[in-house]
């Protein structure tokens, strides 16, 4: 087992990220550029063996990606409820665009990512209440696209109204803080620069970031600014579960310390 100080991790990345152009350890696999500074560093894993009152871990990223990346799964409360596919899914869903073909011809589909920014085009949109210290989904009928005026019809009939949502689905700040601090570790997040050469990928290590400490109001704030996302992904026949997501590059505003390192 290597055990790094963060002195000694440091130094190798910076002379791993010296090579230039590096070829994917491993072939055929998207996550290769990972498991190639995997390899490099001599790790298993993303865990990183530094002896440290916290864990850290490694965290890699391509540079031009434009994909979200899932922090964690969790269902909003109450959870007894179970209010995805009891509510959102029966009530507010819509024709899944499979029914009939690849499902059963009555098969729902509550699928759309929103955020704190604005509506989607369904009229949802994520709140924070600090007061209430509450992350909550909202619903305006207002604000939903006249492309969907036949689906709000149908909503209105099987709801009864067009309100907010009663009871509100949502995530306690305590509960939130302890899902997304345990999941974002102190990290060291690295960028690579990716090309392709006769079917091969190749890896550039360009940006290294040392970040520390969880920050919730950071959280929060990429929320407001629809820097994370919230996911939902269910149809009748199985919920794939609600998931945080973050965009490309704003990792870093979710911690309280950033160090660049490269």
């Amino acid at each position: 087992m290597i055990i790094f100080t963060k002195a000694e991790l440091i130094k190798k990345l910076k002379k791993i990220a010296k090579i230039g152009w590096i070829p994917n350890a491993r072939e055929g696999n998207h996550g290769g550029i990972g498991n190639t500074l995997e390899d490099l560093l001599g790790i298993k894993e993303n865990n990183l063996p530094i002896p440290n009152a916290a864990e850290w871990e490694l965290k890699t990223q391509r540079a031009e990606t434009t994909s979200l990346t899932t922090l964690f799964h969790t269902e909003p409360s109450p959870r007894a409820i179970r209010f995805v596919p009891q509510i959102l899914l029966p009530l507010y869903g819509w024709k899944h665009a499979e029914a009939g073909k690849k499902y059963g011809k009555k098969e729902m589909s509550f699928r759309q990512t929103i955020h704190g920014h604005n509506p989607s085009d369904r009229g949802f949109m994520v709140k924070i209440d600090r007061t209430q210290k509450k992350v909550l989904i909202s619903f305006d009928f207002s604000k939903v696209a006249i492309k969907h005026k036949k689906w709000l019809n149908i909503t209105k009939k099987r709801v009864g109204h067009l309100n907010e949502l009663n009871p509100q689905p949502y995530w306690g700040f305590d509960d939130l803080k302890h899902k997304a601090g345990t999941k974002l570790l102190n990290c060291f997040y690295v960028q690579a620069e990716v090309k392709t050469e006769n079917g091969k990928e190749f890896y550039k290590y360009s940006s290294i970031l040392m970040l520390q400490k969880f920050n919730f109001e950071g959280f929060l704030k990429a929320i407001e600014e629809a820097k994370i996302l919230v996911d939902f992904d269910a149809r009748t026949g199985h919920n794939h579960g609600t998931k945080f997501r973050l965009r490309q590059d704003c990792l870093p505003m979710l911690y309280e310390k950033q160090t660049v390192v490269l």
